[in-house]
């Protein structure tokens, strides 16, 4: 099934159920955020646009949260972070760590990278591989790390 399809489909089970309306709210919002990529790219979007497209609605739910901390509103950093988690159910397993640090290893050999000034050629190389699967931040906090310590 495709992950348009289980979109759909989760939100009609949702639906149906009639007692969670964050998970009806967010798949909502995710259908309406896939619609509008549709809509500027002029085509149906595969599933790894898809996936890009929920990369995304994270990311903005992250970065909304400190401001709800600022501004003392613990309820709606609660309600962030449950549709953070929610969404996360659609993305791949997570690297972890170790993983991630593994790839960084690889990449630096392969590329030839020695010191910090070769940060962008490492991550130009890496991002393509761990796409859906780590957050470019922990990924380039990563290169930065192994890189300055060479």
């Amino acid at each position: 099934m495709a992950l348009k399809d289980s979109l759909v489909a989760d939100m009609k089970a949702v639906m149906k159920e009639g007692r969670d309306k964050t998970k009806l709210s967010v798949l909502r919002l995710l259908k309406t955020a896939v619609q509008y990529e549709e809509i500027e790219k002029n085509r149906e979007l595969n599933d790894e646009e898809i996936l890009e497209v929920i990369a995304r609605e994270i990311k903005q739910r992250q970065d909304a949260i400190p401001d709800y901390q600022r501004a003392n509103r613990e309820e709606a950093v609660k309600k962030l972070r449950e549709e953070i988690e929610y969404l996360q159910t659609y993305l791949p397993q997570q690297m972890t760590e170790d993983e991630i640090r593994d790839l960084v290893l690889q990449v630096i050999q392969e590329t030839g990278a020695t010191g910090p000034g070769d940060i962008g050629k490492v991550m130009k190389s890496i991002i393509p591989r761990t796409k859906g699967r780590a957050d470019g931040r922990r990924v380039n906090n990563m290169v930065r790390q192994i890189l300055e310590s060479k």
